[in-house]
Order: structure tokens, then sequence, then C-alpha cells
């Protein structure tokens, strides 16, 4: 993964986009610090987050606490 600074990015974007269209991925810092803000991947990579379903095992599984359950937030912490 490539890391680039803002300004060059905004300065040289449609590079940035052929990097990306080759299939890596590009990191965009930003600040003094030069810190990561932003990460551009390829739709193609995006589209396998995308399809991620959560709560597969709705349904499958349940939980049933007594009714005289409790748990004081000490102990909750001790956990």
């Amino acid at each position: 993964m490539k890391t680039i600074q803002l300004a060059e990015a905004k300065t040289h974007f449609s590079s940035i986009m052929k990097i990306v269209q080759a299939g890596d991925e590009v990191a965009i810092a930003y600040g003094k610090k030069k810190q990561t803000i932003a990460v551009i991947i390829p739709y193609k990579q995006w589209e396998k987050y995308k399809k991620r379903k959560l709560g597969t095992l709705e349904g499958k599984m349940s939980v049933v606490f007594a009714k005289d359950f409790a748990i004081s937030d000490e102990e909750l912490v001790s956990l």
C-alpha cells in the first residue's frame, strides 16, 4: 500500500486512480504527523466488504435469562 500526502493526492488524483485501477490500495495521509485518514481501495475489494452479512446466527440459537438473574456493576467489570 502506497501512502500519499493529501496535497499530493489532490494534485495527482488521476495517477492515483490508475494505481487503484491496477489493484493496489492508496492511503491518504494528513497533517504534520502524517496520520492516515483514508484508504482508497479497488471497487472489487469494496464489494467483498459490502456483501458481508451480519447476524448469521439469527434464528439458530437463543438465550434465556432466569427471572432472578442479577449482576452488579463490580461483578461485570471483574469479568
